[in-house]
């Protein structure tokens, strides 16, 4: 979240932020609030000094002052009772629209409203000119019994998929394959529960609870599914003060991820490309503010680097205002050439979100002067398995129905498997 004092001394600002990001914030209307919580602060405070100087008062009286102080004493019990309800009802109010308020934004995100308007910043690769009718990776995972969507609509619903065969081996490879890659650039891997608490995903600024809510709640309790390694990495340091020598701290982690994908359905809805639940590697760096920028840059590079690998086209796209999430200040996403889309998909994402995270999960840095300040959070997908599935099976397909696996995933393959063939 932003910083109230923040707010207070730049409101025109904020106003004009929400309006580039097309956000709904009452920014009058939470100064209004905030007016008005500090003035019964100050009041709540006032009143329970009195009440507190009266008991002290009330010990060392005497028998006949006592009624008199008890008397004033219950007055301000009153208003204490008045006020207190009063304070906690317009806190909650106060606190509810601050949460609305996206974070700033960089001065050189492109200014726009949907993602039409996302800036191509530069593109790898070539997009494939095949000799023969290219088939969706749906196609091809059912012909090389990769996948079946069917039982798994049967077991769990629609949306969801069992990975069979060789299918099964890729996740498992990019997985390897990006751990491997990370580690060697100095990552600490890391697996992470599929679980959190509420107050974590509020923290990075996901609404677990909302009607247009994308997460999946546990009934009874306070948790929910993770919908992105983001938000328990995210929670890994909340309250606490990390020193300025241990910085960066960065980190892989592997997780599930389920999303509930309201709205989605039809919108490129077969196959994996939108699904309720798949596997991430998922990057994610805790910074001093002065390095948040320059490590943004980092992780798109890696984002790059892992895609150019992978011998898939893609391009790099610079977020446009009213396509950022509330949290960051920035977004790169890399887009990457699929057959079933006949153009562009998102392949991954990576975003500094400044000290709108920390500030809320109360994640500070001790500079070695002894000065205190939230660190920067950071994070960028490495791998999305369902999505590099996706990318990999169709930039990679052969005439005959089989499949090339990129050089540096057979590695990780039974026997160095090169090729997926049809099973005879």
């Amino acid at each position: 979240m932003l910083d109230i004092k923040f707010i207070r001394e730049n409101a025109d600002l904020v106003k004009k932020n929400c309006e580039n990001r097309a956000a709904k914030c009452e920014v009058d209307r939470l100064l209004e609030l905030d007016e008005k919580r500090r003035k019964l602060i100050q009041d709540v405070e006032s009143f329970s000094a009195q009440k507190n100087s009266l008991n002290e008062k009330i010990q060392k009286a005497s028998a006949e002052e006592r009624p008199k102080i008890i008397e004033e004493g219950k007055k301000i019990k009153a208003e204490l009772e008045a006020k207190e309800p009063e304070l906690k009802k317009i806190s909650e109010k106060f606190e509810q629209i601050l949460l609305t308020v996206p974070n700033l934004t960089h001065p050189d995100s492109p200014i726009g409203k949907t993602d039409e308007e996302n800036q191509e910043i530069a593109v790898y690769g070539k997009i494939p000119e095949f000799d023969f009718q290219p088939k969706t990776h749906e196609e091809i995972m059912l012909d090389l019994d990769l996948a079946d969507f069917e039982r798994a609509a049967k077991v769990t619903g629609s949306k969801f998929y069992f990975l069979k065969n060789e299918g099964a081996l890729l996740e498992m490879a990019l997985i390897n394959f990006a751990l491997d890659k990370l580690v060697s650039k100095g990552f600490v891997p890391v697996i992470t529960p599929d679980l959190a608490r509420q107050k974590v995903l509020e923290g990075i600024g996901f609404n677990p609870r909302g009607e247009e809510s994308q997460i999946y709640n546990i009934e009874n309790t306070d948790l929910s599914l993770v919908g992105t390694a983001e938000i328990t990495m995210g929670g890994y340091h909340s309250g606490e003060v990390l020193l300025e020598k241990d910085m960066p701290k960065k980190y892989v982690a592997l997780s599930h991820c389920f999303r509930t994908e309201a709205g989605a359905y039809g919108k490129h809805s077969s196959g994996l490309y939108r699904v309720h639940q798949f596997t991430k590697v998922e990057m994610f760096i805790y910074a001093k503010p002065a390095d948040s920028e320059k490590i943004h840059e980092q992780l798109k590079e890696i984002e790059v680097e892992i895609f150019q690998d992978l011998e898939v086209p893609f391009r790099v796209v610079d977020i446009c205002t009213g396509d950022l999430g509330g949290p960051a200040y920035r977004k790169y996403d890399l887009e990457a050439y699929m057959v079933s889309k006949n153009g562009w998909g998102e392949v991954t994402s990576t975003s500094n979100t400044t000290d709108y995270q920390s500030r809320r999960l109360n994640i500070k840095v001790q500079n070695s002067d002894g000065s205190k300040e939230f660190a920067h959070l950071l994070n960028g997908t490495a791998v999305a398995i369902s999505r590099a599935l996706i990318t990999v099976l169709e930039n990679h397909q052969q005439a005959d129905g089989s499949v090339l696996i990129p050089k540096v995933l057979q590695k990780w393959m039974p026997g160095n498997l090169e090729k997926i063939e049809i099973k005879k």
